[in-house]
């Protein structure tokens, strides 16, 4: 990971534009090849970003991000404050709680809750960036990766993002698409998944538990 702290205005240049003006700010370099800039405040929420694929290219006082959709982010440096480098290494991934943990088996063990012709390839898939809870296989035959959250939220649908992202370099696997599974799912991470193609499902975990009873219920 790289960590650069510089006086930087940032423009980006895609479906839509925007701009930040002069100011100092944290540059984050990841080794998944995504770049993102922050302030001194919201958070983890980078003020702009570019994830993965993307390809950094440095000149003299200007950095230039691009993905393949040919979307840029251009940041140009008035001043370079810090600039360091570290090896963090492979992160064991997030240790999910004890429904979350649940969820995943659960549904690994009812993978066609997902959908008609689902198989489960393996859970806690590994990847460089984190274990991906389910991949599997639709109907087609295709490859799905699966994040299982009990609340969905924004920072869910990043995750997957990069899990698909990374996934789909590999061509033994061909293009990964996603399911984001939650017990709730907030407007706002639904809109930004959809927008990514990632398909949203909201789990009914006592149907799971087979405690569901659609005799005794008036709805």
């Amino acid at each position: 990971m790289r960590l650069v702290v510089a006086r930087c205005s940032v423009d980006y240049v895609g479906r839509l534009t925007a701009h930040l003006p002069m100011a100092t700010r944290l540059l984050l370099v990841k080794a998944d090849g995504s770049v993102s800039i922050h302030a001194d405040d919201r958070a983890y929420k980078p003020l702009n970003w570019m994830s993965p694929p993307c390809w950094l290219v440095q000149q003299d006082g200007v950095w230039r991000v691009e993905n393949k959709a040919g979307e840029q982010l251009i940041i140009t440096i008035e001043e370079v404050l810090h600039d360091s480098q570290h090896e963090l290494g492979i992160d064991p991934g997030l240790v999910k709680d004890g429904v979350e943990a649940h969820l995943q088996a659960l549904l690994a063990e009812q993978i066609q809750t997902l959908g008609a012709g689902y198989t489960l390839i393996r859970r806690e898939y590994p990847t460089p960036v984190g274990p991906v809870d389910l991949l599997c296989r639709d109907e087609t035959g295709a490859v799905v990766a699966v994040e299982i959250k009990r609340r969905g939220e924004i920072d869910g649908v990043e995750q997957l993002t990069r899990y698909v992202n990374l996934l789909s370099r590999d061509p033994l696997l061909g293009t990964v698409t996603g399911v984001f599974a939650a017990q709730q799912i907030k407007p706002q991470a639904r809109t930004l998944a959809e927008d990514r193609g990632i398909r949203c499902l909201v789990l009914d975990y006592d149907q799971l538990r087979g405690l569901d009873d659609t005799v005794g219920r008036l709805f």
